[in-house]
């Protein structure tokens, strides 16, 4: 791991946009290039506190410390997997960092072949049970906002079980796969969201990992706020009103930033454009109150994430 952060520290291109003042980030067009720092002193909202991993590891957010603990799920053969932000008082997971590099984006398996007999929805072994949403019989009896019974589909409005690191991302290994099915991965999501604009998100960011060097990952939902939780499970579990990724990838040409948010709703938006819900990640920590990415050094830091020209990542 130390390894790869060197060499994303030594990139000697960053790809950026032109802003100045007020002007949206959002754009397309040629972007400039410019010297990335290695000086990894020059760090002033790194984490300093929680695990090891959460205060070394480049995908980690700011930790919001009080009643939330950070959770680090590894492999015996590869190391860390994912971690996570647990709220223990919310009982709610505040969002999900992971690594995509050249040993953990390669296909191994499929899920089918991983998993014949069903999926090993699990309880997180490093979290109580008693706070974690139920493996079975809570998601798929919690409705989504507006359901009436014989008017509607049922299927329609039940919720499903939304992974956060999704399984498809871990099938370089066996157990790997197998954690991205423990309870704290997963949130209520109905149907039409899940396996649809999500999931064509979902897609897009794994083919930008396959094209990275490597590439820092950070996906939640939306917990805090009141007028951002959609409602409560059956379990009174939190379903989130808004998802959010943010991603920093390094290529050969450059090292670059992106985010999204997108509202959960029980509709089909997967013709969408996904640069409608594209953001700096500037822009998506103003939205969220998290810093992400905080342990990368401030000059690096700064530069992704106060710019975004859609063009680097093929966006139209």
């Amino acid at each position: 791991m130390k390894t790869k952060q060197l060499i994303f520290l030594f990139a000697c291109a960053l790809t950026m946009a032109a802003c100045g003042g007020d002007d949206p980030v959002n754009i397309h067009g040629d972007s400039k290039t410019t010297s990335i720092s290695d000086d990894t002193s020059a760090n002033t909202n790194k984490n300093t506190s929680g695990p090891t991993e959460a205060q070394t590891h480049y995908e980690f957010p700011k930790v919001k410390g009080g009643t939330s603990d950070i959770i680090v799920h590894s492999t015996t053969n590869y190391g860390v997997n994912f971690s996570l932000e647990w709220d223990h008082q919310k009982k709610a997971t505040r969002w999900v960092c992971w690594e995509v590099n050249s040993e953990n984006r390669v296909e191994k398996y499929s899920r089918n072949q991983l998993w014949p007999n069903g999926d090993p929805w699990a309880y997180d072994p490093k979290v109580p049970q008693t706070e974690q949403q139920a493996t079975y019989s809570e998601l798929s009896k919690s409705y989504y906002p507006g359901y009436i019974p014989g008017v509607h589909k049922e299927s329609d409005y039940l919720y499903q079980k939304g992974h956060i690191c999704a399984s498809q991302d871990r099938i370089y290994d066996k157990e790997a796969n197998q954690q991205t099915f423990y309870m704290t991965n997963i949130y209520p999501q109905v149907g039409n969201f899940n396996g649809k604009l999500w999931a064509k998100l979902e897609g897009q960011v794994r083919s930008w990992g396959k094209n990275s060097n490597v590439m820092y990952v950070c996906k939640g939902g939306t917990i805090d706020k009141d007028s951002e939780i959609l409602g409560y499970t059956i379990g009174k579990h939190i379903i989130p009103k808004y998802f959010f990724m943010a991603i920093v990838s390094q290529t050969t040409k450059g090292v670059r930033g992106i985010a999204f948010w997108m509202e959960h709703l029980n509709e089909d938006r997967s013709g969408d454009l996904l640069s409608k819900y594209a953001m700096s990640i500037d822009d998506l920590e103003s939205k969220t109150g998290i810093d992400f990415f905080c342990n990368l050094p401030d000059d690096t830091e700064n530069k992704v994430e106060g710019t975004l020209t859609l063009s680097d990542w093929n966006l139209q």
